[in-house]
């Protein structure tokens, strides 16, 4: 895949849980992106490395308090059992799409995953795990949001709309989204996690061990 001239080899996917106002993509390097990202859901005690004021970022809380005072339903909290069931819903979005996931962490109200490239945009890949991991919530009687009624006489969707994105260029930026994502779930309180339909033994493995070397 190539973006603007620049050869793409993987991307960091944040999807979140309904309730969790997601604004629009930032811009530029994986690390303003992870920045932006601990920002809005950990708040400004974050420690960055220069000295821009990103608690005047367009996501502030003012902004992120209207938009749960217009929500129609709780926000949505994930517990163990509906974190384990969204990752077998993940994994069957990967294997039906034939995703390559090098990193997953499934949070209390989002989810972090690294892609290798792949055909499909990242938005209708998105949407394509959002949509498995409902189901599986559904199945197993786990829906979050089972006492309510959606638009279509269904249960509402437990996820919220959009998704951020950052593409990764570089064996360097890789190695950073996968150990970031990989240490995610201690930000949450959270014990390690490994999932089954993620990819450890393979690229990751070998960037890591080339950084390590070099």
């Amino acid at each position: 895949m190539v973006t603007e001239g620049v050869s793409v080899i993987a991307f960091h996917l944040i999807i979140v849980a309904y309730g969790f106002w997601l604004p629009n993509d930032p811009r530029g390097s994986w690390s303003d992106v992870v920045r932006s990202w601990e920002l809005l859901k950990f708040g400004p005690a974050t420690k960055v490395n220069d000295s821009r004021n990103y608690a005047k970022d367009r996501h502030d809380v003012a902004l992120r308090r209207s938009a749960k005072q217009a929500l129609k339903y709780p926000p949505v909290r994930f517990n163990e059992g509906q974190r384990n069931a969204i990752a077998d819903g993940f994994a069957r979005a990967c294997g039906e799409g034939a995703y390559r996931c090098r990193a997953c962490c499934i949070g209390f109200d989002h989810a972090h995953l690294v892609f290798d490239t792949h055909p499909r945009e990242i938005t209708v890949m998105a949407g394509h795990l959002k949509s498995h991991a409902t189901r599986e919530l559904t199945h197993r009687a786990m829906h979050p949001l089972a006492n309510f009624t959606g638009k279509r006489g269904g249960f509402p969707t437990p996820w919220s709309e959009g998704c951020w994105k950052v593409f990764l260029d570089t064996a360097a930026q890789l190695h950073a989204a996968i150990t970031y994502v990989q240490r995610h779930p201690r930000k949450e309180g959270l014990a390690d996690q490994r999932w089954e339909f993620v990819g450890y033994n393979s690229l990751a493995l070998q960037v890591g061990n080339h950084l390590r070397n070099s």
